[in-house]
């Protein structure tokens, strides 16, 4: 392929490897049409809904997508499931939250159109707060593998902040995903919340402890690392929004552990959202085009 070739001529050289895209969404109506229409050149898209009430599912049926609805038990479960659903070896894991912009898909099709050297690519995300790129805060070097071939890569059981793993390998591509992740309190405050309370049972399903430490000491310790040491403060008031943000997340999550113990502890039965304990969401099936 010629190195000054059409975005056309890309997407439709022989031989090129196909590409299936993968999103997750529950009540993205904000996100899912532009983040469809981002990857609308892949050959496949797998739209997997959390049986939405708003109108995502609606504006989902508008594109010539697959939508398949399926009850939420974390990220990582509706990923691992929906890759057992594509049909191409090649899979690009994207959020409804996120964007691909003309350059990555580029780089992505200019390396579908050859013998890409490995099964794996971490892709970087510009992270947008509010109205500004952060570029401070540890969201500088975020970072995740999202392009692999569907065989070689699984998320590991975890309900929230699992990492694709895959084998041999993996190095970074050099153009960035955009990330919408927080436009206003209304669109980002759910989400936060959940974050907290997933992050809670997890610890509590694997028997970790809670006390004064956790409870005061990690937030201090997230916001003194991610404002200071990690320079958020060179972010401005987004900056410390930010990092008080992720402080507060922080314990929201050790808090919620310390009631679940103290209930515990009461004789109460604690009950946790679901989680997806089927073997086969962790396994790989495998697969040819």
């Amino acid at each position: 392929m010629k190195p000054d070739a059409t975005f056309e001529e890309l997407k439709n050289a022989p031989g090129r490897k196909p590409l299936s895209v993968i999103i997750t969404t529950y009540n993205e109506d904000i996100n899912i049409g532009a983040c469809i229409e981002s990857v609308s050149w892949a050959d496949e898209i797998l739209v997997v809904d959390s049986f939405s009430t708003d109108r995502t599912v609606e504006i989902i049926k508008s594109y010539p997508v697959k939508l398949e609805q399926r009850e939420y038990f974390g990220s990582a479960a509706q990923k691992n499931w929906a890759l057992d659903r594509v049909v191409h070896d090649w899979v690009l894991i994207v959020d409804a939250d996120e964007r691909v912009p003309e350059p990555l898909a580029r780089e992505i099709l200019t390396m579908l159109n050859g013998d890409p050297p490995e099964d794996g690519y971490y892709i970087r995300r510009e992270n947008l707060f509010v109205d500004k790129v952060i570029r401070h805060s540890g969201w500088s070097t975020d970072r995740v593998i999202r392009l692999f071939r569907r065989d070689k890569g699984r998320y590991p059981n975890r309900r929230v902040h699992a990492d694709l793993s895959v084998e041999g390998p993996t190095p970074e591509l050099e153009n960035p995903f955009f990330h919408y992740t927080f436009r206003s309190f209304d669109q980002y405050f759910e989400k936060f919340l959940n974050y907290a309370e997933w992050g809670a049972a997890q610890a509590y399903r694997e028997g970790r402890s809670v006390g004064f430490v956790s409870i005061a000491g990690r937030p201090a310790w997230r916001f003194f690392r991610t404002y200071v040491l990690q320079l958020g403060i060179l972010d401005g008031l987004h900056g410390l929004v930010l990092c008080l943000l992720q402080s507060f997340g922080v314990f929201l999550k050790y808090a919620r552990l310390w009631e679940y113990r103290v209930r515990a502890a009461a004789g109460e039965t604690i009950s946790l959202p679901a989680f997806d304990d089927d073997p086969s969401t962790w396994q790989s099936s495998g697969g040819d085009d």
